[in-house]
């Protein structure tokens, strides 16, 4: 869009502001708005799917489509520059006014009749196996649609569509009744119309018709052009459907999917991990964010995020002010094993604070009880949400509540497993970086009790570490800091203390969060994490730092006490046996990231 800026640019440096007229000063902030429109419907769309019981289809979206839909807004520039091209080659839409009632009613009539009609045509052309093919199957592609399906065509489509959208402008510009006001609704309504027809869950209320009852015709609904992409050879109406009962293409199961889709049904998940955010930009990695940012790693971030920050910051305090418990972020499913991701609406800093730990800690009761009240089998508890010095981890809840149905998970165990995995079988030296949590207590004891030495150079840790690892091994945990092994197992380790390893070293994190990496003569590990079974459907987003189809200990340990129907909770000091859990791990299907 440069050439529309330069352009604009030099008009009011050379003839001043009084020069630049209304439909020239509306084609940017137009673009604007419908890329805004568009993404609250992606938000609202993923939101509701998570949680709401008024889905449509009721499969799984994965990265693919992700990536193949990510460039939605390319056609939202395409249309900005053939509009700027049009202002350009017709010199009447400069003296366009901001408002002309007789021009709307005739955009509407045109709209209803040759619009429909035409599309409705070409729509069917498009099913012929010929052009579906070569054109239309890009876009049926996408069986479970989201908002920004609607937009993902090949080129040769778009250009037929803009075509057709163009009638009704052009005719009024060409009557003389075409104002500006009318072009930018014009186009929110088909935006609207497009987003709400993928958005894959029944939004339109049934006292709508009831009230007036052709709107059945002259407008469709969610579920019914979720018929097309499902069935095909049905529903090619394109926002009113009364082509579709005129030339009988209207497929009859219509209004029972609308039916059963506005009734819905209510869904319990067996298992809900509860997480927080993390940074300002996390915001934009939920999955409810920006779609293609969350389909990546949030360390690779694009460009264009610092843009951002005012927005980020904003959205920081609203969550603070306003964010009274946790939400639906995700819903995953194994087989017949339903979960969901609930996310505490605060970031990592304020955990840090000791005056906000109340306050979290409520949240966290909160979603808790929520939980057990909705037959919630396992609650797992996700990075800071676990913490010892926050509520023991999760002690202070099972405590505070004996009869709590819901089993609570710090999935120390499964995360303890998959560091010791990690670790080459040749090892005979690491270098414990810290010994305080109930991970690196465990991962100790088991090394000692393997008769590999573990040294550690923090004397005060050290001695609260030594009359906890068995007599008869209490001589394989040394403390020095002269001896160096290249193994290192860390947590929050800063960078002055990366450059005391020796050159080689690998650097495996026993906590939930990376290692910030500073040297390139080392290696470093992810976080405990495994990849996923490809039975696990829903995955389109990463779970923070990780990669696709990875999913961090923690999480999965939840899952596995699902799976495996253990009741007990694993919280405060307690932790399920390490083998055991590695074990129903790798049987049901997760694959460890690295191999010792």
């Amino acid at each position: 869009m440069a050439p529309v800026v330069v352009h604009g640019a030099h008009r009011v440096m050379t003839k001043g502001w009084g020069d630049i007229d209304l439909a020239y000063a509306l084609i940017l902030p137009s673009l604007l708005l419908r890329m805004i429109h568009n993404q609250i419907w992606i938000s609202l769309s993923r939101y509701q799917t998570a949680r709401s019981k008024h889905r449509i289809v009721d499969r799984g979206i994965e990265f693919d489509q992700v990536d193949r839909e990510r460039g939605w807004d390319d056609q939202i520039i395409f249309n900005g520059l053939l509009f700027y091209a049009g202002y350009l080659a017709m010199p009447s839409v400069r003296g366009f006014p901001l408002w002309r009632t007789d021009g709307a009613v005739m955009t509407a009539l045109l709209h209803a009749g040759p619009v429909e009609f035409l599309y409705y045509w070409f729509h069917r052309a498009l099913h012929h196996h010929f052009l579906y093919s070569r054109y239309h199957s890009h876009h049926h592609a996408s069986i479970v649609t989201e908002p920004i399906t609607s937009v993902i065509h090949p080129f040769g489509e778009h250009v037929v569509y803009f075509t057709l959208f163009a009638i009704p402008m052009l005719s009024t510009i060409y009557m003389g009744n075409g104002s500006a006001l009318v072009f930018v609704l014009y186009i929110v309504y088909i935006d609207f119309m497009n987003n709400m027809g993928h958005c894959n869950f029944e939004l339109v209320p049934k006292w709508a018709f009831q009230v007036f009852p052709p709107l059945k015709y002259l407008m469709y609904t969610p579920s019914f052009h979720s018929l097309h992409h499902t069935q095909f050879r049905t529903n090619y109406s394109l926002f009113m459907p009364f082509y579709d009962y005129i030339y009988s293409t209207m497929d009859k199961s219509s209004d029972e999917l609308y039916e059963n889709s506005l009734k819905g049904t209510e869904e319990t998940p067996d298992l809900v991990h509860l997480t927080h955010m993390t940074n300002l930009q996390s915001a934009y990695h939920l999955r409810i964010g920006f779609a293609s940012i969350a389909s990546k790693p949030s360390e690779n971030s694009e460009w264009y995020m610092w843009t951002l920050w005012p927005l980020a910051w904003l959205s920081m305090v609203v969550a603070w002010m306003y964010g009274s418990s946790a939400f639906v972020v995700e819903r995953i499913k194994l087989k017949k094993l339903k979960m969901q991701t609930w996310v505490i609406p605060r970031y990592n800093f304020q955990y840090a604070l000791t005056w906000e730990r109340e306050s979290i800690n409520d949240l966290i009761e909160k979603a808790i009880l929520d939980a057990d009240v909705r037959g919630v089998k396992v609650l797992s508890l996700g990075l800071l949400n676990q913490t010892k010095e926050l509520n023991g981890a999760g002690e202070l809840f099972r405590q505070k509540y004996p009869k709590l149905g819901v089993q609570l998970v710090d999935g120390s165990g499964l995360a303890t497993a998959v560091v010791l995995k990690s670790i080459p079988l040749d090892a005979k030296q690491v270098f414990l970086q810290t010994g305080t949590s109930k991970i690196a207590r465990a991962i100790a004891i088991t090394l000692c009790g393997r008769g590999i030495q573990v040294i550690m150079n923090r004397k005060k840790e050290y001695d609260i570490l030594k009359p906890q690892i068995p007599e008869n091994r209490a001589s394989y945990l040394k403390c020095s800091s002269d001896d160096m092994p290249k193994i290192w197992l860390v947590d929050c380790i800063d960078a002055k203390e990366q450059l005391v390893a020796p050159k080689g070293t690998v650097f495996i994190p026993i906590s939930q969060f990376p290692t910030k990496k500073v040297r390139k003569d080392c290696t470093y590990l992810s976080t405990p994490a495994m990849k996923i079974p490809e039975a696990m459907q829903n995955i389109h987003s990463c779970e923070n730092w990780l990669p696709r189809r990875v999913m961090s200990a923690w999480h999965i340990a939840g899952i596995l006490h699902v799976l495996e129907g253990w009741s007990m909770h694993e919280c405060g000091d307690s932790m399920m046996d390490i083998e055991k859990t590695w074990s129903a791990a790798t049987r049901h299907g997760f694959v460890p990231l690295t191999k010792a």
